[in-house]
């Protein structure tokens, strides 16, 4: 391939890149996940014979599908703990950002949506991204897989029902807002009582921290157990930066340029029903410097 040849596909790819970051980032609910799908998907682009590629769209559609597969059933396979906490990258905007980029990600793809789609299988999740999301016949679906339409077909419904199953969440920002801040003033002043009425009574609190200082990672269920590990963060409230979350309002705790955590919230009915910690550094750091 001549240099001329190498820009030319280089210039036909980037024109499909936005689609193709969408397509793995729904698919792996992970900003740099979703990077490193779409550049092996390149890196198989440039070592192919590109002119024999007719449908260029439909070709990256196939290898970006298997990629993104292959990762999901890799990560299924390292969770040995069956009570594994991972909460999905976010996709954070903050004030005065130009969110053309994060726009192409998080439309449509709030946290509530990620939280159901990480239940599904990977298969369940490669169907319904695809098929529904992304309009992709379930022949060129079943294709990626290794399977028949019908059977692509047939994933695809279990994963809708899965989603149909799911409680919906608030669609107001600034209540959304509201109760966020409220959230944190009393975090701030050591409100317990105050906690509580925020919190739903069956609220789900998943923190993951990875291997930082604020582990171990952790799963906690009920509005009294919710509040009191909630307390233990209070102290970052100083830190925290309002900032759009997946698409919802929600925090992000950082220091000289550092973040430390990000909270992002799902709220039913007036009430914080589940909320997610981030303290990963590993998979925070792409968002360091840029809360200022």
């Amino acid at each position: 391939m001549t240099v001329d040849d190498r820009d030319g596909l280089a210039q036909r790819f980037e024109a499909h890149r936005a689609y193709l970051e969408a397509v793995a980032y729904r698919m792996l609910g992970s900003p740099s996940d979703a990077d490193d799908a779409v550049q092996e998907t390149w890196l198989r682009l440039a070592r192919s014979p590109a002119d024999e590629v007719r449908n260029l769209r439909g070709w990256l559609t196939t290898v970006v599908g298997r990629i993104c597969l292959d990762m999901l059933r890799s990560r299924a396979a390292r969770r040995e703990e069956p009570l594994d906490v991972r909460v999905p990258d976010p996709v954070v905007v903050f004030d005065g950002d130009d969110p053309e980029q994060e726009a192409v990600l998080a439309d449509a793809v709030g946290l509530a949506l990620l939280v159901v789609l990480d239940r599904l299988t990977p298969a369940e999740r490669l169907a319904f991204v695809l098929h529904d999301l992304f309009a992709v016949p379930f022949a060129e679906v079943g294709e990626i897989m290794d399977r028949s339409a019908a059977a692509a077909k047939q994933l695809a419904s279990r994963a809708r029902r899965s989603l149909r199953d799911a409680p919906a969440s608030d669609s107001d920002p600034v209540r959304q807002r509201r109760i966020v801040n409220a959230f944190l003033a009393a975090a701030r002043h050591g409100d317990f009582d105050a906690l509580l009425g925020l919190l739903d009574p069956d609220v789900v609190l998943r923190a993951d921290a990875g291997g930082g200082p604020f582990g171990p990672s952790r799963l906690i269920r009920g509005a009294p157990a919710v509040a009191e590990q909630v307390m233990q963060f209070a102290r970052l409230e100083r830190f925290a930066v309002p900032a759009m979350v997946n698409g919802s309002p929600g925090v992000v705790a950082a220091a000289d340029g550092r973040v430390m955590a990000v909270l992002s919230v799902i709220v039913r009915h007036g009430r914080i029903a589940e909320l997610d910690i981030l303290a990963d550094r590993e998979r925070l750091r792409h968002l360091d410097r840029r809360e200022t």
